[in-house]
């Protein structure tokens, strides 16, 4: 199983959609979502992205356990934390302006996960994630920034480009294409 991590903020959510309308109902790999959203509104956002996704999405608890197939969003106004025995959800200070933060989420993939992990960076208005997208790569996984020329708010991919080298700058459609022939 392959560990597909996602992040992303302004501009992020139709390219998310989008992947998750177009992979196929049995996908075999995990899927973490870490979206910057408003952390007093709790409602709407898994519901919206179930309309269009092929898999189920939901809100993991604290502990619960990873299963293949299911697209897990990190919380309003929680830090996602992926450990070897499933999720840790908290409320420590805001990074980067953000809870939940990208690069918590991908240090804590990165970390647990190493090789296995492959992360993509959205599009978004701050530099959240491109520390966090680094350390997936060096820690042996994949790494993909939307292509900032498609990106509705370049900042976020830009600024992981500028820290590392990227293994792919992709469009949604490379990106769907990418992620639905990934092999375990």
């Amino acid at each position: 199983m392959k560990y597909i991590v996602i992040g992303g903020s302004a501009g992020s959510f139709q390219t998310v959609s989008a992947i998750l309308a177009n992979l196929p109902k049995n996908y075999p790999h995990a899927v973490f979502l870490c979206l910057h959203r408003l952390k007093n509104v709790r409602g709407g956002f898994v519901e919206a992205l179930s309309l269009k996704s092929n898999i189920p999405v939901c809100e993991p608890f604290d502990k619960d356990q990873i299963v293949p197939g299911i697209a897990y969003l990190a919380p309003a106004n929680y830090h996602l934390y992926v450990t070897n025995d499933g999720f840790s959800l908290t409320t420590e200070e805001a990074i980067n302006h953000s809870r939940p933060s990208i690069d918590v989420t991908f240090f804590s993939l990165a970390n647990t996960k190493k090789n296995d992990v492959v992360g993509i960076l959205l599009s978004g208005a701050n530099k959240d994630g491109a520390a966090g997208i680094k350390s997936i790569l060096d820690a042996g996984g994949k790494i993909i920034v939307q292509s900032p020329d498609e990106c509705q708010v370049k900042t976020m991919p830009l600024a992981a480009i500028k820290l590392t080298s990227i293994d792919y700058s992709m469009n949604t459609k490379d990106i769907i294409d990418f992620l639905k022939n990934l092999k375990g």
